[in-house]
């Protein structure tokens, strides 16, 4: 009869190891010096699990240098002062799911640091992989200082970022319910998406409302339209002859309770998030001389407002940038002044960025925070987003494009950004049509124009300079400058020189 397996409580508490994991200890390789220097002589590896953990120590501090520890609050207890009892100072821990986070916390409390380390940086070495080996072999790298440690958010935005990731899932649950409508009122034959844009919104809502309260009448239904739709009375009431299936209306309904209750919990959020904003300090960047952008290596307009009070060029009256004043939230963005928030708590105004919305700003305030301390440059910062060009090199010569692959949430919205720049009358837009005649794929271009916004956000945000628009036509006269001087510098290096038509 077999025998009832242990579970990891029972396992751990049950007294020592098995002949079979004694044995493992037994073979574990004694590797010679590497030849590399020690950077963290006090350090461990934690090879996190979801069960527990496994946790490695240099072999000359315990008599078990690998040991096996509980997920529960207890033993992590336990393991943090096995560690300080074994002099560590300092663990490697990967970055696997949100296993890693209690242990941190326990970790850091109590004075012991933790370099997060990415997955990819760890691969181990070929061949069999255990949970003792790979602790080990953290160990080893961590040693040598040959992990680097991820990204911390500053721990007052933890709170902002943890509420936003929380409303945004309720922004796609919503979107998802919305779809499920649009499919049960089109299994009815009911064409409302045909005539009205958007069955989210005023007149969509109230139509839907109407059906389920029972009304039939495809006239009376149409007369429910904003008056701002296009269609006319009849198309409307043409696309709202349906064959009102009962079961598909019990989908419908539960479709319209499923997006009510996202918006009420995106509501709440919206509360909690007021909260955490209000709670943080307004900051003032106290960056270099407004000087101009072109100083900088981007050709823009240099920071601070037009003392003249004139428009930049190519911003048509009228048809430029909205007014200031506080308007009604868009979409699904929060019902707060978010805005202003946003402008009190990062010293800039990010929105003046065109492209660049509220929400936008949004996700980058929440991933990544105001203080850009931690990246160097603005090139570490567009790499760290996963925006720069990934090759492998070997002997000197490109072999290939890399493989590495960034999932970053600030870099997807800059992407989004970059796409609504393609019929913009503005600097940015022109930069981002030229993107698209000369890089060869779209995705090319939306990649190098979301490095590009990154790059601004970065400026802004370290030098508190503010941006202001020069228009289409700047950019265009620039390009043909640059032209022009390319195409005298190689009419120079023939002994040639260049002379006008006509001249």
């Amino acid at each position: 009869m077999n025998k009832r397996k242990q579970s990891t409580f029972e396992r751990l508490n049950g007294g020592k190891l098995n002949r079979r994991e004694r044995r493992k200890l037994q073979r574990q390789l004694v590797t010679g010096d590497p030849g590399l220097s020690i950077v963290h002589p006090n350090a461990g590896g934690i090879d996190v699990g979801n069960g527990s953990h496994f946790v490695a120590v240099p072999p000359d501090r315990d008599p078990n240098p690998v040991q096996e520890y509980g997920c529960w609050t207890a033993d992590l207890v336990r393991m943090a002062e096995w560690l300080l009892g074994c002099r560590i100072d300092t663990v490697a821990v990967q970055a696997t799911g949100v296993y890693w986070m209690p242990l941190c916390c326990i970790l850091i409390e109590r004075g012991i640091r933790v370099t997060l380390s990415n997955a990819r940086d760890t691969k181990n070495l070929p061949g069999r992989k255990t949970d003792i080996q790979e602790c080990q072999w953290l160990m080893k790298l961590h040693t040598y200082g040959l992990l680097r440690d991820s990204f911390h958010l500053e721990e007052q935005m933890e709170k902002v970022r943890t509420i936003w990731r929380l409303r945004d899932r309720y922004v796609k649950d919503a979107g998802q319910a919305v779809q499920h409508m649009q499919k049960a009122l089109t299994k009815m034959n009911v064409q409302l998406a045909n005539v009205i844009s958007d069955i989210a919104g005023v007149s969509g809502q109230a139509i839907i409302g109407a059906i389920l309260g029972g009304e039939r009448d495809p006239y009376k239904l149409a007369d429910l339209k904003h008056e701002r739709v296009q269609a006319s009375r009849e198309e409307v009431a043409r696309s709202l002859e349906g064959n009102w299936r009962e079961d598909v209306l019990f989908e419908l309904r539960q479709a319209v309770t499923d997006y009510e209750f996202a918006h009420k919990q995106m509501g709440v959020c919206d509360q909690q998030l007021e909260q955490y904003l209000g709670a943080l300090p307004t900051r003032t960047v106290n960056g270099g001389s407004q000087g101009s952008e072109e100083k900088q290596g981007s050709g823009e307009e240099p920071a601070g407002e037009d003392p003249a009070g004139e428009k930049p060029a190519g911003e048509k009256k009228g048809k430029g940038r909205k007014s200031q004043k506080a308007r009604k939230p868009q979409g699904n963005a929060p019902a707060f002044d978010l805005k202003e928030e946003q402008k009190r708590i990062a010293g800039v105004d990010l929105t003046s960025i065109d492209g660049i919305n509220v929400m936008t700003v949004q996700t980058i305030l929440s991933e990544v925070g105001t203080d850009m301390s931690a990246f160097k440059t603005e090139n570490h910062f567009a790499s760290w987003l996963g925006l720069t060009p990934s090759k492998d090199i070997s002997g000197g010569k490109v072999v290939g494009p890399g493989r590495r692959k960034v999932q970053n949430r600030v870099a997807m919205s800059l992407r989004l950004a970059a796409t609504t720049l393609l019929r913009s009358q503005s600097y940015l837009g022109a930069r981002y049509r030229h993107l698209r005649k000369e890089l060869p794929s779209k995705t090319a271009a939306v990649k190098a124009m979301a490095r590009h916004l990154a790059v601004l956000v970065y400026r802004m945000l370290t030098k508190g300079e503010a941006w202001v628009d020069q228009g289409a036509a700047k950019f265009e006269q620039k390009r043909e400058d640059m032209e022009m001087a390319r195409l005298r510098s190689r009419a120079a290096a023939k002994g040639l020189k260049l002379v006008p038509v006509g001249a």
